[in-house]
């Protein structure tokens, strides 16, 4: 990475009720939002930002000697879907691993460059990894709960081990479960295995345990490839109402999908990004002319 700069404050943080993202990984786990507490099921107030901006710079990402991303700079707008395209291999995933520091998890990876999360730039070395995780949530292609898990359980998870507040921790399951929009659904079966859900509704599972935790970003990777079109749909809903109060990035490979639910779309190629703008523009009259050639099934 480039030299670390001492840790920027994020305007507006009152430290003494919401402490930055500057623990170190050696303290006990606990919550640290980054704009205060924000009840899971309860919308940003109108014209509020609720989610939080990230900017790479100059992004690079290594596997070993071989390098995967070549220098992204790319901005992700607050409480907008961004969506990130482009053909296997091209470096979507690495992209957005970098984002929330997975990447590094790799043996033999690393990366190089920033990525700012409003201002705090979230590699600095003072910067508790796990915590920005939390602020940083991932889904993942294949649904993933914890397979020996209650319903319950799976999205109570995140809190018991990061939250220093629980309060009525029924509570805040319910409401993660409403935001994920699955309450109705699971309301009678908490205790049984979340193992035991639908494909979709694991998948749903999963950003409720994500949303539990109260994050300000959410990537998804190809959360939808392994579901039905009714359950897409359902994942589709979602995201747009997810937005009101998160940032989203998703990375698909389906060109219809990101035309129905991002409000800009980035395209990648070869580790590099080719051309980033408002969705309609980049399907209907792309800039570059590779871009072109894959929105309209030429490659990819």
């Amino acid at each position: 990475m480039t030299p670390p700069r001492s840790p920027t404050k994020v305007a507006g943080v009152d430290p003494e009720a919401s402490p930055e993202l500057t623990r170190r990984a050696s303290e006990p786990a606990m919550r640290t939002p980054i704009l205060g507490e924000r009840e899971a099921s309860e919308p940003p107030a109108a014209g509020q930002a609720a989610g939080l901006q990230v900017r790479l710079e100059g992004l690079r990402a290594f596997y070993g000697s071989s390098e995967e991303l070549k220098g992204i700079d790319l901005e992700f707008h607050a409480n907008e879907v961004t969506a990130i395209i482009g053909p296997s291999g091209c470096g979507k995933s690495t992209m957005i691993r970098c984002i929330n520091r997975m990447h590094e998890e790799i043996p033999g990876a690393r990366a190089e460059g920033r990525v700012l999360l409003d201002e705090l730039d979230v590699y600095d070395p003072s910067v508790d990894v796990v915590a920005v995780r939390r602020a940083i949530g991932m889904v993942f292609q294949k649904p993933n709960p914890f397979p020996t898990m209650t319903i319950f359980d799976n999205v109570a998870a995140g809190l018991r081990l990061t939250s220093r507040r629980r309060g009525d921790l029924h509570a805040k399951v319910e409401a993660a479960l409403r935001s994920a929009g699955l309450w109705d659904e699971v309301a009678d079966r908490l205790e049984e295995p979340g193992a035991g859900l639908s494909g979709g509704q694991q998948q749903r599972l999963c950003i409720a345990r994500s949303l539990a935790v109260d994050p300000e970003v959410i990537l998804m990777d190809e959360p939808c490839s392994a579901l039905d079109p009714i359950a897409t749909l359902k994942i589709e809903e979602l995201i747009a109402e997810l937005k009101r109060r998160v940032t989203i990035v998703i990375v698909t490979h389906n060109m219809q999908q990101a035309a129905r639910v991002a409000d800009r779309t980035a395209f990648m190629l070869d580790g590099a990004l080719v051309e980033v703008g408002p969705t309609r523009e980049i399907f209907t009259k792309p800039g570059d002319p590779r871009t072109e050639e894959y929105v309209t099934g030429k490659f990819g």
